[in-house]
């Protein structure tokens, strides 16, 4: 089951890199950043966490390792960090709450719906701490290093 979880986050991300013409030399890593981000939300929402917190540590894994690719492959941080979010967007949740709201049935609409509000605040919240974590060792470390 695991395995699937790993190719087809893979497979995801890898695509939306190519949808959003990210380098070609870069794909791979695209879809290896979704991947491990996806597989970090799965094993901590299998092992009994909220899928929120869950999906704030898999974004934050998307932030580091798009940091450290875009640092390795010296291009723009934000090809690794849109086409790697990708498997984290809760899209078919979306679609299910906006259903729901079709069919008049309010009550689970207005759940699903706070719920995707969550999780894309989740996804914001992990990305942002990853940057705002990065900037602060950037300036210990230069503050801590001898001139």
């Amino acid at each position: 089951m695991v395995l699937a979880q790993l190719i087809t986050s893979f497979i995801a991300a890898l695509g939306f890199g190519i949808i959003f013409n990210a380098p070609r030399n870069t794909l791979v890593q695209c879809g290896m950043v979704g991947m491990f981000g996806w597989i970090v939300y799965y094993i901590l929402a299998d092992q009994g966490m909220d899928i929120v917190p869950a999906t704030i540590f898999g974004s934050m894994l998307v932030a580091v390792l798009s940091q450290l690719s875009a640092k390795l492959y010296k291009t723009p941080i934000i090809i690794f960090n849109v086409s790697g979010i990708i498997p984290l967007v809760p899209g078919g949740m979306a679609y299910d709450a906006m259903r729901k709201f079709v069919e008049n049935d309010y009550y689970n609409a207005v759940q699903l719906s706070a719920k995707v509000m969550l999780l894309a605040g989740g996804i914001a919240i992990g990305l942002m701490f990853s940057e705002v974590a990065n900037q602060l060792l950037k300036k210990t470390w230069n503050w801590l290093r001898p001139e």
